[in-house]
């Protein structure tokens, strides 16, 4: 049985066993088979990985696992301290655009919030997802490593805490998004873009004392929803503001 020597850094060991957290281990296998496939066989989502090293030479996912190997697959977080010949994950993209599976209903409105095209719905598929992501160069955020795992799947990140606040705060430093926050710009229930509306316009689909206290409106370009500074807004603004204050 052939064997390849396998070690896997920083965040790519979230994936691994703790057997094999942090250390070189020996990884036996039989055929012919991608560098690539080996490393999702081990539970790495492609992904996830900047680029990959063998017998010290930078290889793609293309590259065939021979016996003896020595290998080194290297996060996205080493990438700005190495220069590799080779990077797996492709150019980075100009314009942060993001569809979430099922799971992420609660950061899909936090990423809104802030101001970030969001797609989400919960009746998508798994080859819907994958699909959207590729057609529309959309990042994949998801928790389900199968679905990120999926060869259509370009851009894409598992995200690792389950609290939406957080969801939130470590997809934007996992994408360095603070500087591109414009809250209030898109509509939390639909995605669409926000424009400023007429009070009078709409005064007849506002509650009474709304229409007594408030005086700025905006409504969503697409499915028409009004938003106001309520108590609702407040609400809004903490979350906002303890979201920036990690930056």
């Amino acid at each position: 049985m052939a064997k390849a020597n396998f070690h896997f850094l920083a965040e790519l060991n979230y994936f691994l066993p703790p057997s094999k957290q942090n250390i070189n281990f020996t990884h036996f296998f039989k055929g012919r088979a991608s560098i690539k496939d080996m490393i999702e066989a081990l539970g790495v989502p492609h992904p996830e990985v900047e680029f990959i090293v063998v017998n010290s030479q930078s290889v793609d996912f293309s590259y065939i696992v021979q016996d003896g190997d020595r290998i080194t697959v290297y996060p996205i977080s080493t990438g700005r301290e190495i220069n590799p010949q080779i990077r797996v994950r492709p150019n980075i993209l100009s314009d942060y655009r993001f569809v979430l599976d099922i799971h992420l209903g609660k950061l899909a409105n936090g990423l809104r919030m802030l101001g970030f095209d969001t797609l989400y719905r919960n009746d998508y598929d798994d080859i819907e997802l994958a699909q959207i992501s590729a057609d529309e160069q959309r990042i994949l955020l998801t928790r389900d490593k199968g679905l990120l795992m999926r060869s259509k799947v370009i851009y894409g990140y598992y995200v690792r805490s389950t609290n939406p606040e957080k969801q939130v705060v470590e997809v934007l430093h996992r994408f360095n998004l603070f500087s591109s926050v414009l809250p209030f710009y898109r509509c939390i229930r639909c995605n669409g873009l926000l424009e400023l509306i007429n009070k009078e316009s709409i005064i007849d689909q506002l509650p009474e004392k709304t229409r007594l206290c408030i005086n700025e409106f905006h409504r969503c370009q697409e499915c028409a929803q009004i938003y106001w500074k309520g108590s609702h807004f407040e609400r809004m603004q903490q979350f906002i503001d303890g979201v920036l204050s990690t930056q």
